[in-house]
């Protein structure tokens, strides 16, 4: 790890948005918040965090935040899914995973897949992406990806107001 990924906001990602000092936050959720990834190679990728550093796995939340949780993992997938579709006609799916294995603390993942993706990985875990996709500057984010980011914020706050009942 380089010393930016181990200090600043990047060292402490939800102390960080708890102090205001995170710039990917794109919403607070009830139970955790929306902040978009650092990398970018699979455009509109987000992330659910949960707002307390302390929790490490889904069980630490009592079962009420467990399911705020888990309601948020799936508002920001719809978001994501819907701002993606609306950006790039070849948008294909979205996946969602909550995985724990290398950050201590609960988040979860929100990936959009697209049909451009190349043939031996369309259909395979994101983690499979060679590592220079994680790591190179050309998929870090940045202004060009403001559009997307504002178009999921927009679709987190529209379903924040929509019912259980009004939803497709």
């Amino acid at each position: 790890m380089t010393t930016a990924e181990t200090t600043g906001w990047r060292g402490d990602r939800i102390c960080s948005v708890l102090r205001g000092e995170n710039p990917t936050v794109l919403r607070r959720l009830e139970a955790g918040f929306a902040v978009i990834g650092d990398t970018q190679f699979l455009p509109g990728y987000s992330v659910l965090l949960v707002d307390d550093p302390g929790v490490q796995r889904l069980t630490d939340l009592p079962r009420r935040r467990r399911r705020r949780f888990l309601e948020g993992m799936d508002r920001l997938g719809e978001a994501v899914e819907l701002a993606c579709r609306s950006a790039d006609a070849a948008f294909r799916r979205v996946n969602l995973e909550i995985l724990g294995n290398a950050d201590p603390y609960l988040h979860a993942h929100i990936w959009p897949r697209y049909y451009w993706e190349p043939a031996e990985l369309v259909r395979r875990p994101v983690w499979l992406y060679p590592h220079r996709h994680w790591t190179d500057q050309q998929h870090a984010l940045g202004p060009q990806h403001e559009a997307l980011r504002s178009a999921i914020g927009t679709e987190l706050d529209r379903l924040a107001g929509t019912t259980s009942e009004g939803r497709r």
